[in-house]
């Protein structure tokens, strides 16, 4: 069965990496019965970012203001470089995607310092594309009020403030008063909350926490269930536009990727170790790790 958490740090053609026992790649027969895929892994953060930030601008003006959206981060293959990429690009160093987990040797604050350049390109993309030059972005602390947690608030300064665009990096459940603030002074500019904290798979928490009636739904809610959270976006009209994530299954590296415009694909780790194939889709719901088990099998 599939495990988490990653064996080891993905890597996207961008450095080596210690191989891994591979998964079974589909043979020719299944590979002609698939679906043909839409959708394809970026193959570093140039091109995650401009792919994240298509996808934002397609969203936007298919009328999508408040956006949800996921993506791995750069950081040195040998962990290193521990929070280097807030000063200088990832160029300068052996960058490799990984998924914003507890392989992280800094915590989340190492999380933060890598997500902030990240979010803030998408940010300028997006401006851009709006029109004019690149805006400036300013960074606010203040809505992380113990200082620690790793939340940030990141806001445009365009030439016009109906393109003003705002981003909360790494949101948790404590600043949804702060989200429903902003999102209520912001009208139908974009608001982005990238990679909160609280999971997208459920544990036992979250599921009694999104009952909305009964003492067990608030109880749960109240310790950390993230049901109540996900029911105050839903009333904000948040949706997830773009979700780039992995995990090990079998042994093996898998990517999922997600557009609000298009199905979950699912990719698997060829036996070199440097491209991925694809492996399947899923219309409906997250693919869970039973789901890419049997693409696999």
């Amino acid at each position: 069965l599939c495990s988490l958490p990653l064996a080891r740090p993905f890597c996207l053609s961008v450095a080596p990496s210690t191989p891994t026992r591979k998964l079974t790649p589909p043979t020719s027969r299944l590979l002609s019965s698939l679906p043909r895929a839409t959708l394809y892994p970026p193959s570093d953060k140039d091109a995650m970012v401009v792919q994240c930030k298509n996808v934002v601008s397609r969203a936007l003006e298919a009328g999508i203001s408040r956006q949800i959206i996921r993506t791995p981060l750069p950081r040195s293959s040998s962990a290193k470089d521990l929070g280097k990429l807030y000063e200088a690009s990832s160029e300068s160093y052996d960058a490799i995607l990984v998924p914003p987990d507890e392989t992280w040797q800094g915590g989340i604050m190492q999380l933060y310092r890598a997500c902030v350049p990240v979010a803030t390109e998408i940010l300028r993309g997006v401006a851009n594309a709006a029109g004019g030059l690149p805006p400036r972005v300013n960074e606010d602390r203040s809505v992380d009020e113990s200082g620690v947690d790793g939340v940030g608030l990141l806001m445009t300064e365009c030439s016009s403030p109906s393109d003003d665009a705002t981003c909360f990096v790494q949101p948790t459940q404590e600043v949804i008063g702060s989200i429903e603030q902003i999102s209520a002074q912001a009208k139908d500019r974009l608001i982005m909350l990238m990679n909160p904290q609280w999971r997208d798979v459920d544990d036992a928490l979250d599921t009694f926490s999104k009952q909305q009636n009964g003492f067990f739904g608030q109880f749960a809610s109240f310790l950390g269930g993230k049901g109540a959270t996900l029911r105050r976006l839903d009333e904000l009209e948040y949706k997830v536009t773009y979700c780039f994530d992995g995990y090990v299954c079998k042994g093996g590296n898998v990517w999922l990727l997600k557009t609000f415009d298009e199905p979950w694909h699912v990719f698997a780790e060829n036996d070199a170790g440097d491209d991925y194939i694809f492996v399947g889709i899923k219309e409906e719901g997250r693919p869970s790790y039973q789901d890419v088990d049997e693409m696999l099998t």
